[in-house]
């Protein structure tokens, strides 16, 4: 509701309360990680993971370990990543102005197809044409495009939509960070298989990629490909219908293999603390959650 503190209503926010113990690791590990970049690795770290380092969370994190710090070396270190820290995401927010006025273009894009064509209206829940529309819009843009700039973009959005009362909108930009997800998790799978197969069989991608497609896929991964293709309000449905014991069913075992695999081969890989990870580890989380209800 509107008069609910949107702070705390954004499932993807995170300055405006005290730091979780997973977060803070996460803190410690960029920490370190950006203590030890040579200066000229600084931006590229600090653009990949910009929402975390731009917080003021980080750099209080930054002075507490330096505080605690017995190593004169290490309090050096500390320091002088605080100071080059902040002259970093002054170039590089100046940097991504130009790039965020695109993603929000991108945004806006996946937004256009979400309103009824004739009155522009956002009529929800938003109906099938809708959903399948604005689906096509994410898996029409290049991976290059649906970027942390792409979800820094819709999460500042859906803050405003929060602040505002706009629940309706905040509805739909919930749609857009799971269609990213699930598009995303869809095209990282089928690289990884390429990927490992090339490296199996020494082959090159193109040649392995051609095997695949004629290969015959598991009833789970078929189940799972299925589950990232739909709307998560019809994961449900198909879960019921699917799984089970018998030959024609996906045994719920295979599919939570299926699911693993995924998490430990794309999510894992991602850089840790981006939105980039953060979006689709709850993405799959809300997965497992649902398969774990089938018995």
């Amino acid at each position: 509701s509107s008069s609910e503190d949107p702070r705390k209503s954004s499932r993807l926010g995170g300055n405006a309360r005290a730091p979780t113990p997973q977060e803070i690791s996460v803190m410690d590990e960029m920490i370190t990680k950006l203590a030890d970049a040579k200066p000229y690795e600084l931006p590229t770290a600090v653009s990949q993971a910009i929402r975390v380092v731009s917080s003021p969370q980080f750099f209080m994190r930054i002075a507490e370990r330096a505080d605690r710090s017995t190593n004169a070396e290490e309090k050096e270190k500390l320091s002088a990543l605080a100071t080059n820290l902040v002259s970093t995401l002054e170039a590089v927010v100046s940097m991504t102005e130009d790039k965020m006025d695109q993603k929000a273009l991108d945004v806006e894009e996946v937004l256009k197809a979400a309103s009824e064509p004739d009155s522009g209206e956002f009529l929800v829940p938003l109906s099938e044409e809708r959903l399948v529309a604005m689906r096509e819009k994410v898996g029409a843009m290049e991976s290059s495009r649906l970027d942390e700039g792409f979800l820094v973009t819709v999460d500042q959005w859906m803050n405003k939509s929060m602040q505002d009362g706009m629940d309706g909108m905040v509805g739909i930009l919930q749609k857009v960070l799971q269609m990213y997800a699930s598009v995303e998790i869809g095209r990282a799978r089928e690289r990884l298989q390429v990927e490992v197969g090339a490296a199996v069989t020494g082959e090159d991608e193109k040649t392995v990629e051609e095997a695949l497609a004629g290969k015959k896929k598991t009833p789970a991964a078929v189940l799972f490909e299925a589950l990232l293709q739909m709307d998560t309000d019809e994961w449900d449905a198909k879960l019921k219908a699917s799984l089970g014991e018998t030959e024609e069913d996906v045994s719920k075992s295979a599919l939570m293999g299926e699911v693993q695999r995924t998490i430990e081969g794309v999510v894992l890989g991602l850089e840790n603390g981006s939105m980039t990870q953060r979006v689709q580890a709850e993405f799959l989380r809300e997965l497992v959650t649902r398969i774990e209800k089938y018995d």
